[in-house]
């Protein structure tokens, strides 16, 4: 239980450092140093964990599902993730796509050089980066099906 409950902890604090802990504060209801305790390794908190709602109303707010999918890879269970969350088809043609595709490639490289900038990259900036880079490849699969249905 020791490995699952440090791996766990481990992407706690990812999800409440990717939402922000003053935000993360906000939102669950929580102080600072109740959250800490949630990811804390200190043997004293080994045994605290957040509580399901609080991780629901966290991965509401954050980029990514940091503690659903660590209990999906603790199972064995695979997720697809797509954050894009449209509300409507996209109607914009090519020429929005290369936008969109501009845009995101923008997202990535600053993202890179956010990461770069200490010389290393660590394992939440590198999921950073994988998930934009996913989100560059969906909108070249985006493109390519807009081209196909344009060309008839």
């Amino acid at each position: 239980m020791a490995g699952i409950g440090s791996y766990l902890k481990k992407h706690t604090e990812a999800l409440v450092k990717d939402v922000g802990i003053e935000t993360a504060c906000a939102l669950t209801g929580k102080s600072k140093a109740t959250l800490g305790r949630y990811y804390s390794d200190n043997d004293e908190h080994s045994d605290r964990f957040m509580p399901i709602d609080a991780v629901a109303l966290l991965e509401e707010a954050s980029s990514y599902p940091h503690v659903t999918a660590a209990l999906a890879e603790l199972k064995g269970i695979g997720l697809k993730y797509d954050d894009r969350r449209p509300n409507a088809d996209r109607k914009g043609g090519v020429n929005s796509d290369v936008i969109a595709l501009s845009q995101r490639f923008a997202m990535l490289m600053a993202e890179y050089q956010q990461s770069m900038e200490d010389g290393r990259i660590t394992v939440n900036e590198a999921k950073r980066l994988l998930k934009e880079t996913t989100g560059l490849q969906q909108i070249l699969i985006d493109m390519k099906l807009n081209l196909e249905e344009e060309s008839g």
